[in-house]
Formats: structure tokens, sequence, C-alpha cells
């Protein structure tokens, strides 16, 4: 089966808010002449998730369960990427703090020939609405360096929703490194720094990146971690920078990770 978007929604003990979630998501995109799936990648979670999903798709086969082990945002991510089938593949946070309508104007965007859309709570046209001083201010510390190491001139490397040409989404996951290894499982979740190694790779490899201006809303219940999350991106950033040194994002990208089939 081929659609023209697939939407991923990584989810770790999301049980609260899911259920409006999938309600808003599933109401927009039914609106919609395009075809399209989405696809929850449920991150090992231990609460009713999963139960939900499941609910939800026995009554609209195009939403999925990915039933996944426990290994963070990154790897859930990279696993409903793999397990998609959408023309256009889009990831997005599960709060929907990015709102689920700004899918039409990223898949616009990609139709129109731009290989990668990435939301942006920065600049004259974006907004933040409610969000906490001390998080704006670890987000801006972390972007200044990410634009003296890696990325100068993207403003906001974070927020979560991402869209993709399928070849260039399966092409920057096969190349990606952080956050594979299996053997160590975090413990709750894990918020990291995986959307910076992507543009990295998608900018040497010269992919086009738009940037869409969104309105964001601070949810409660988030599941960023200021004092770790901070440390745990850094070391992302160092990371990428060593990587692309030892040019480990170049050459021929072979595939590492089988796709996952629905549950």
């Amino acid at each position: 089966m081929t659609v023209e978007l697939s939407v991923i929604i990584p989810a770790y003990n999301e049980e609260l808010r899911l259920p409006q979630t999938l309600a808003a998501a599933q109401a927009y995109l039914s609106q919609q002449p395009w075809s399209w799936e989405l696809l929850v990648a449920d991150d090992g979670s231990d609460d009713a998730t999963p139960e939900l999903v499941r609910l939800w798709s026995q009554q609209d086969p195009r939403i999925r369960l990915l039933r996944l082990p426990h290994r963070g945002k990154a790897a859930a991510v990279r696993s409903g990427v793999l397990s998609s089938v959408g023309t256009y593949v889009l990831f997005m946070d599960a709060d929907l703090s990015t709102p689920i309508e700004y899918v039409e104007q990223a898949l616009a965007l990609l139709r129109e020939g731009w290989d990668v859309v990435i939301g942006s709570r920065e600049g004259a046209l974006a907004r933040r609405i409610g969000e906490p001083w001390h998080r704006h201010a670890m987000g801006r510390v972390y972007n200044w360096l990410v634009q003296l190491l890696l990325l100068p001139g993207i403003d906001d490397t974070q927020c979560g929703f991402k869209g993709f040409r399928r070849e260039v989404a399966v092409d920057l996951f096969h190349r990606s490194l952080l956050y594979r290894d299996t053997r160590h499982p975090p413990r709750g979740p894990r918020v990291t720094g995986f959307d910076v190694e992507l543009l990295f790779i998608a900018r040497r490899r010269g992919y086009r990146i738009a940037v869409l201006p969104v309105t964001w809303r601070h949810v409660e219940g988030s599941k960023v971690r200021p004092a770790i999350d901070a440390l745990l991106m850094l070391r992302d950033v160092i990371a990428v920078r060593l990587h692309a040194w030892r040019g480990a994002y170049d050459g021929v990208a072979f595939p590492v990770e089988e796709r996952i089939p629905g549950d």
C-alpha cells in the first residue's frame, strides 16, 4: 500500500493526552483530499497507550500502532519512519504543541520540491505561547551552540515538527548514528538532540531545507527534563561533530534497522 502522507507520532506513556491528540489528528486528516496513514510509534509504554491506539486502529485502519521496546524518542521516530509507506513522511509530538493544521503547509512545501521541512518557533512569523522562561533560555543557549558547531543559520532545530520526502527520510535515518545502541535502554523518557544530527546530515548531503514558522504552545506534562536533557543534548552535539570529523556520515548508507510491522 502506498499513501501520500505518513504522520509519525512517537509516544511514551501518553494515555492521558493521546485520546485528544488522535481525535484531533483523525478529524483533520479525514477532511483532506489526499491519502494518509497515522503511525503511533509506542516507545515501550507501560501504561494504557498501546491499548488506546489499538482501539483507534480497529475503528480506522489508517491508524496504526508500532509496539516497540523502550529505547527513547529517537529510536521510536526512526522505527516509525522506516515502517511508514507514505510518499512524504512527517513526525510530530504527541501533545500537538505544534498544531496538526500545519501539516497542510508542510506537505505543500514538500510537493514544491523541498527535501526537508522543519517547524520553527523563531522568527517574525512564529510564536511561542506559555513557554516557561527557563525552558526558553535553555533552548536559546543550546541553539547558539548548535549554530556555532554544526548548523549556522538554523534558529530552531528542536521543534518537534519535521517533514521529508520519503527517499530523503530513509537516507537520513539510515545514515544517522545516535541512539542505535540497544544494549543500555534508557529509564524513563529520553528527549535528545537527534534532530540536530538529521539536519546536519541533510545539509551535508545537499538537501534543500525549508523553514516553516509555527505557533507553538507549551503543554503541561512535557517529557523534557531541563537539567538532564540539556546535558544529553550537549553530548549529542559533540558526538555529531566528532562523527563528522571522522567522516562517519560520508559514503554509502547501508540499512542497519529492519522495518517493524504494525501491531
